[in-house]
């Protein structure tokens, strides 16, 4: 997929920065329109944030940005071997589900990180084509929530939903897209409600 997409006024961004998460087209498996084709590593994806953060309640109109409060113990632990994402609080598992993450040539990257931003029913917009997926939601190509958690000067990375199309990639638990980390939408809802903007993001090989 490619790298570049803008959530609509009903977009909930918690972080004025930019995102990237190029979930890459099943394999064997063309999704119906109008999700956008296989792409391939050079069509990547990438979110631009509005410069004032968006409301931290789903369909608000305002409101501040959430941040992880200082008290918390909560962190987000991502297990690539195990294909598996977690929410731990305190030493104890609070959730645990079943992911999709990077193809060996695109991996998710490892190393301690922390969630930068968060956004409701993101848009995916093609820097190949520089056309927007009229798409969003469940069935958009970024499912309806995104959790960034790094980026470099050319990609991010994020947490995100995955369309029905897809889902088989998160319950084969896949190694298939450019980096980001698919999760089925139930889980990533669960997941998006329980963390904040600062949560620590803990991936493992």
């Amino acid at each position: 997929m490619g790298r570049l997409f803008r959530p609509l006024a009903t977009s909930l961004a918690l972080a004025a920065t930019a995102l990237i998460c190029p979930p890459q087209a099943a394999r064997a498996v063309e999704p119906p329109p109008p999700l956008p084709k296989a792409a391939s590593p050079a069509g990547t994806a990438v979110v631009n944030l509005p410069s004032t953060a968006a409301p931290a309640t789903p369909g608000s109109a305002s409101g501040a940005p959430a941040t992880a409060a200082l008290t918390s113990n909560r962190q987000i632990v991502l297990e690539l071997g195990k294909r598996t994402i977690s929410l731990m609080e305190d030493g104890k598992v609070m959730g645990s589900w079943p992911v999709a993450v990077g193809d060996p040539a695109t991996p998710t990257p490892t190393g301690t990180f922390k969630v930068r931003n968060k956004v409701v029913n993101p848009q995916y917009q093609s820097t190949k084509s520089g056309k927007n997926n009229p798409t969003i939601g469940p069935q958009g190509p970024l499912g309806d929530r995104w959790i960034g958690f790094h980026y470099t000067e050319r990609d991010q990375f994020g947490i995100h939903g995955t369309p029905t199309a897809w889902e088989w990639t998160v319950k084969s638990r896949s190694a298939v897209s450019h980096g980001c980390v698919r999760m089925l939408t139930p889980h990533v809802r669960q997941l998006f409600d329980q963390v904040d903007v600062g949560t620590p993001v803990v991936v493992k090989p």
